[in-house]
């Protein structure tokens, strides 16, 4: 027989390393006379996308198109420390560091326009489609790329290097208080799923998950996220398990330890909340991790209220389930 129930799960995560330890993101960025700009961060892009973010950023504040910004991660001899890809810290953290860079070279961009122009003020100057100019004077403007030549000319370079520290203090040991981590991401999910009380086999249907993202700097990508987020939630609480002896892994391939297959991946429908982070770069928090915590909860609440047994540990395998439904068998007599 297959039953069918649906659990809830929720989770708040928080964004960087947390407990006091140096969370410090640097990024060195640069304007070019051919109108492009570079932007050098030891960050490492594994398929999260903070590529495509820093490039964003780098283009929003200059009036670009992203693929005018070439984003250099590759080469250590030449691009600041980041931190690791780790913690859901990249885009929030070195995303903060690319903000501060970029706009430290565009100040000065500003300043040296407002000259040329002879505009009273920086504030005056606005970078906009790859042109300079005045402000509400479209007679007086000129490419990017020749104001930044330029200035070269005059021994202004537009090279600027930043960095960004997040808050975070110590847990006081003894109170148990402090405040680890800024900022948090909540998220909660819902889970269908169906259960064969003959094979303890379990289907996840369908997962509908709603997380506070700050302000989602590109959409596609934070859906991409919780979708990623979700499959391997379902990989957590149903079939990766890790088997030990003396100290050995004894299913070190992935023809014994199972990672979900796109077989295995249900209808997932993705939402996000926008409340703009302040301290994040144009309101943006962390996503990558939290994208998988309510999946699992979710997924062993919808087994409860399909077939009302409560796994303690995961992952919950067929063998697992079938248990728990012997052992409840017995004791209903």
């Amino acid at each position: 027989m297959k039953k069918r129930g649906i659990g809830l799960g929720c989770a708040w995560y928080g964004t960087g390393y947390g407990n006091g330890f140096p969370d410090v993101s640097s990024a060195f960025v640069e304007i070019h006379d051919d109108g492009s700009a570079t932007v050098l961060t030891g960050a490492v892009d594994v398929g999260q996308g903070s590529n495509s973010i820093f490039a964003q950023i780098a283009a929003e504040e200059l009036g670009l198109r992203a693929e005018d910004i070439c984003v250099n991660t590759a080469d250590t001899d030449v691009t600041p420390d980041s931190g690791t890809s780790a913690a859901t810290r990249q885009t929030y953290n070195t995303g903060n560091a690319v903000l501060k860079a970029v706009r430290q070279a565009k100040s000065r961009l500003l300043i040296y326009a407002a000259r040329e122009f002879s505009c009273p003020t920086p504030e005056g100057i606005e970078l906009k489609s790859g042109y300079i100019g005045v402000k509400g004077d479209p007679s007086r403007r000129m490419i990017l790329g020749d104001m930044v030549f330029k200035a070269r000319l005059n021994g202004e370079r537009l090279i600027s290097a930043e960095s960004s520290t997040a808050r975070s203090t110590p847990v006081d040991l003894t109170t148990g208080q402090g405040a680890p981590y800024w900022p948090y991401s909540f998220g909660c999910q819902a889970a269908e799923v169906e259960v064969d009380t003959e094979t303890g086999k379990v289907k996840v249907l369908k997962v509908i998950a709603v997380h506070d993202v700050g302000k989602a700097l590109n959409p596609t990508q934070v859906e991409g996220q919780i979708a990623g987020g979700v499959t391997q939630g379902i990989g957590y609480a149903l079939l990766e398990e890790l088997e030990l002896q003396k100290g050995m892994i004894k299913n070190p391939a992935f023809s014994s330890y199972l990672i979900p297959t796109a077989l295995d991946v249900p209808k997932i429908e993705a939402y996000f909340v926008e409340e703009a982070e302040e301290s994040g770069p144009y309101g943006a928090k962390g996503l990558g991790e939290p994208a998988m915590l309510p999946t699992v909860a979710a997924v062993i609440n919808a087994i409860d209220d399909a077939v009302g047994v409560r796994i303690t540990s995961l992952p919950a395998t067929p063998e697992k389930i079938l248990q728990a439904l012997a052992e409840k068998k017995e004791e209903l007599g």
